[in-house]
């Protein structure tokens, strides 16, 4: 069976209120104690796969969980075991699930390319978490949905002392419509300003393992690209927003649960560039688009902006010019807007609720839709058009305009990867690596102009940044010529389309 639910961190400030909303007449609360279990080597985490034996209320149950959608739905398989064996097991220190339970199920095919009888032999609890829990349902008509906070800990399963605090609330769709389950999430995340968040009890108990506080940053993967060459235009666009969002909600995850990693920022941020270059070329895919998106995007996309900014300045920029003289210049002054604060903002949590919505949503109800190939072919020759006459004389137009190509490039690149897989991916391949070099060298270009007008700013307040200065006024001319010279290499690349 699917899960189909939603994840929120409740903000401090509304921790209270969640307590009481929860905390109703008809609301359940009970302890759940749950054994996770992996291999030494962790091959069911490295697969997507979490396992575990739960106290749920006087029964003990094995679930299995798999990856879904990687937004709101997962794959789940429950068996109840017998409880006074359980029991008996957790008193002998033996506790232990049976994968050979999944023979002949619908689960069978997660589990059947690891090789059983050697997880059988292998599995050992990894952590614990101990949780309590409320939950309450809402109905309409015939739909539910039930509400759950959940309060408690991660406890590493060899270490009683390593131990990680969890607070978390979901809307689990119980029966009925998905529309049902988004509009409440919109109504509880604009009342109690929730923060969606992707990161599981699984993720927080492997993070435990490896000592550390946040997930890696998740870069693009357009190999998940679920698109074909006979696909409608409404379905194009679902599925890539759906595979931009599994590049955003897991930095942007990381970062409304505290990760101040600038890396986590920079690949939010290109994320939300995919998307909003899909918004842009692809706006009249499907009439479901919301045209406030694209605004709130931008919007989070230039506040986040500044932190990235200063982050390259810190660990790239001033290392690089203090290896050829340049005196220390200090960048820990205050940043108007942290990312926390732009990712929690309660508009922009909105609109990626609508956005998971968006693609999830079935493509067919919009009525019979144009195929997308015939619509790309136009959308590719325009925007390669425009990117092969500015490479003529890129060097001689004003940097916002130098920048707006810059744009374009990067714009040509993410739409050849989201269209790939329905032209031929050796061509398509190719074509890439014409491009990847001329954004390479852009990219470094757009560095320095940033680097210089922040040193000018500095260099009013500190003396020190005005080396910084004159080096970024003389590399200006021949950046520029090495970018146009990249750009005619992009001009001769072999279109695939």
């Amino acid at each position: 069976m699917k899960e189909i639910e939603l994840k929120f961190l409740v903000p401090p400030a509304k921790l209270d209120t969640i307590k009481r909303q929860t905390h109703i007449k008809s609301s359940v609360t009970e302890n759940l104690a749950a054994y996770y279990f992996d291999t030494p080597d962790q091959i069911l985490a490295k697969n997507g796969i979490a396992l575990r034996i739960r106290k749920e209320g006087s029964d003990w149950v094995q679930t299995i969980k798999a990856k879904g959608d990687g937004l709101a739905s997962r794959i789940e398989h429950n068996y109840k075991l017998d409880g006074n064996l359980t029991n008996q097991k957790i008193i002998q220190n033996q506790l232990k699930p049976d994968i050979k339970i999944y023979i002949d199920t619908p689960i069978e095919k997660i589990v059947k390319k690891l090789d059983i009888n050697k997880l059988n032999n292998h599995l050992t609890c990894q952590y614990i978490t101990d949780v309590d829990r409320t939950t309450r349902q809402i109905k309409k008509q015939w739909q539910a949905i039930e509400v759950a906070f959940d309060t408690g800990k991660v406890i590493h399963g060899t270490d009683n002392n390593q131990i990680q605090p969890l607070q978390e609330a979901e809307l689990e769709l119980l029966r009925g419509q998905k529309d049902f389950l988004f509009e409440t999430a919109k109504v509880w995340c604009k009342r109690y300003k929730l923060n969606l968040s992707t990161i599981t009890k699984a993720e927080r108990g492997n993070l435990l393992l490896a000592g550390k506080q946040h997930p890696n940053a998740v870069k693009a993967d357009v190999k998940s690209l679920e698109i074909h060459k006979n696909m409608s235009s409404a379905q194009f666009i679902r599925a890539v927003t759906h595979n931009c969002l599994l590049q955003i909600m897991p930095n942007a995850s990381a970062i409304v649960a505290g990760s101040k990693d600038g890396n986590h920022v920079h690949q939010l941020r290109v994320g939300i560039r995919r998307l909003r270059t899909a918004l842009k070329f692809f706006d009249g895919f499907s009439q479901n688009i919301n045209p406030d998106w694209m605004p709130m995007l931008k919007q989070t996309f230039n506040l986040l902006g500044e932190y990235r900014d200063r982050d390259v300045l810190k660990h790239k920029t001033q290392p690089m010019l203090e290896d050829i003289g340049s005196p220390h210049v200090e960048w820990s002054t205050n940043i108007k807007v942290m990312p926390i604060n732009a990712i929690q903002a309660n508009d922009f949590q909105l609109t990626l609720l609508e956005l998971i919505e968006f693609a999830l949503s079935d493509a067919d109800e919009e009525g019979k839709s144009k195929a997308a190939q015939p619509k790309l072919v136009k959308i590719l020759d325009k925007l390669f058009n425009k990117i092969a006459t500015a490479s003529n004389h890129f060097a001689e137009l004003d940097l916002e305009a130098q920048h707006n190509v810059r744009k374009r490039l990067k714009s040509l690149r993410y739409i050849c990867e989201f269209v790939a897989p329905i032209y031929n991916k050796k061509s398509t391949k190719a074509f890439i690596k014409y491009l990847k070099p001329a954004q390479n060298v852009l990219g470094d270009y757009n560095d320095n102009i940033v680097g210089y007008e922040f040193y000018l700013k500095r260099s009013k307040v500190d003396a020190q940044a005005l080396f910084a200065v004159g080096w970024f006024l003389a590399q200006e001319q021949q950046s520029a010529v090495i970018c146009a010279n990249s750009l005619k290499t992009v001009k001769n690349a072999p279109k695939f389309w």
